[in-house]
């Protein structure tokens, strides 16, 4: 574990901001492993005035930075994929270590992470804009992209580098300098991944404040991000109250906001399925990340004639699910990621039971050194069970019937978010009506696949109140940029449009 962190650059005392130097002299908080309770450092939390002073340093280097010719920009983006690359593995075991996920889950995060590095580099060479005909004769319309500012990026525990790295590859390469703020509860990756960008910066020649770092309370920290104006774009990860409040403290000073909020995804299980690629998809997707995805399965919608055969051979598998130390190959779920955590799930446990649920297998506290271990659950519940609006964000899985797609689309649909849905189906029909607009209201719809294991290259987010922002793929980098239309005259006299004339 020592090797680990002090390969990263973790250290016993770790300050918790970064721009250009290191500083933190707020309170302390001691980082602990929810995989066997040992604590593994301790970082210093910025105070108001250091984060001033970090924000100030960053609001700086954008002036330079977004000079810096767009490929320029994605050669020091390829080269902060490269210096992921070597630290690959250990940066996965250190995620394992303070976020509990399985150490093949934080080996295909940080692969997330070089992924959409590769992506960024040639992104910097496609931030097209447009040519428009105009109405006026010998004039030219055009729409080009400039960079927007300091960005903002609150991030959540459950993907402690990769939501990072989807903001930053992209805002970089656009033209953007990034300040970040991670959750409190893993706090030592973003000093790693914060160490790697600025040893790439420095090589370059760059100011390293490019890719700031403030760690804090979001109640303190958080909310100084919010309200100020110089953050010119906040991309926030996390629940829905918690998007409540952020969109409307940005939006108060007309800022620009990215939401990726909570989710409830769903999987409707069709009989012209294949039912080994339904319970394959619905296992990982409940308990992948201990059911601490966005994207996790939180609901099964399966048709009545084979409602009772999947859910028998589902509660099998959960039978046979290997809990325990993430960092072990055999291991498909680790803990959760506190105690609190834990608690959370039993007492939705309780609701679920009081609403008219039935617990079928699942949801007993394990005696292991931690106390954040926890077997997944699986409950049958009718089809109006009001948990299910909710989003626990644990390994809870509801199971419920439907007879006809069209009631099963209804169900999919009929909770207030709108993040990633899946079908498992053969029947054409039932998939194009799935995929139409009379079919899943989600920003993430999937065929014959589970609602997790979204790939960059695709844009990322949902509706509703899944908040509508989009990162990663496609053209979410527009949202990184400010967008700027240009009429250019050389016709060599006046000619208003809207055919107004004017006598001079």
């Amino acid at each position: 574990m020592q090797e680990i962190l002090k390969a990263l650059g973790i250290a016993d005392v770790n300050p918790g901001g970064f721009s250009g130097t290191w500083t933190g002299s707020g309170k302390a908080q001691t980082v602990v492993s929810p995989i066997h309770g040992e604590a593994l450092a301790s970082v210093t939390n910025v105070t108001p005035q250091e984060f001033d002073a970090i924000l100030t340093k960053c609001h700086h280097a954008f002036a330079s930075w977004k000079l810096v010719p767009a490929p320029k920009r994605g050669e020091v983006v390829k080269a902060i994929g490269d210096e992921l690359r070597r630290n690959k593995a250990a940066l996965a075991e250190l995620v394992t270590l303070e976020m509990g996920k399985t150490l093949r889950e934080g080996l295909g995060e940080v692969q997330e992470m070089i992924d959409i590095c590769d992506f960024a580099v040639g992104l910097s060479r496609q931030l097209y804009g447009l040519t428009m005909p105009s109405e006026r004769r010998m004039h030219r319309l055009q729409e080009q992209w400039h960079p927007l500012g300091v960005v903002g990026v609150i991030t959540a525990f459950n993907f402690p580098v990769a939501v990072w790295s989807w903001n930053t590859a992209i805002a970089l390469v656009c033209g953007d300098t990034v300040l970040w703020k991670p959750s409190s509860k893993t706090p030592l990756t973003a000093i790693a991944c914060t160490k790697i960008a600025e040893k790439v910066l420095r090589a370059f020649g760059y100011d390293p404040a490019i890719c700031s770092l403030a760690i804090g309370k979001g109640s303190d920290i958080g909310d100084l991000i919010n309200t100020d104006p110089r953050v010119a774009l906040l991309s926030y990860t996390g629940s829905v109250p918690g998007g409540r409040h952020v969109g409307r403290l940005v939006q108060e000073r007309f800022g620009k906001h990215i939401l990726e909020l909570g989710g409830n995804g769903a999987v409707i299980v069709s009989e012209k399925g294949d039912l080994d690629i339904a319970l394959g998809s619905v296992y990982f997707g409940a308990i992948g990340t201990s059911g601490q995805r966005c994207t996790s399965t939180r609901r099964v919608i399966v048709h009545s004639s084979i409602h009772a055969t999947f859910l028998e051979r589902l509660t099998a598998l959960y039978a046979k699910t290997p809990i325990g130390d993430p960092r072990k190959n055999e291991i498909l779920m680790g803990p959760l990621v506190d105690t609190g955590a834990v608690d959370t799930m039993l007492a939705a446990i309780q609701t679920i039971k009081d609403q008219g649920g039935r617990i079928v297998c699942g949801g007993e506290r394990l005696p292991v050194a931690g106390g954040c271990y926890i077997t997944p659950c699986i409950a049958s519940v009718p089809k109006d069970l009001p948990m299910m609006q909710e989003e626990t964000f644990a390994p809870v899985l509801y199971v419920l019937p439907y007879d006809t797609i069209e009631e099963a689309i209804a169900l999919q649909n009929g909770v207030p978010q709108g993040l990633s849905s899946a079908i498992i189906t053969n029947d054409q029909r039932e998939s194009e009506l799935f995929l139409s607009a009379a079919g899943s209201d989600c920003g993430i719809a999937n065929v014959n696949t589970g609602t997790s294991g979204a790939e960059i290259g695709g844009a990322f987010g949902g509706e509703k109140e899944t908040g509508g922002g989009r990162e990663s793929g496609s053209d979410a980098w527009k949202a990184y940029m400010r967008r700027q239309t240009s009429a250019i005259n050389f016709s060599g006299r006046v000619e208003l449009a809207q055919g107004i004339t004017l006598e001079l």
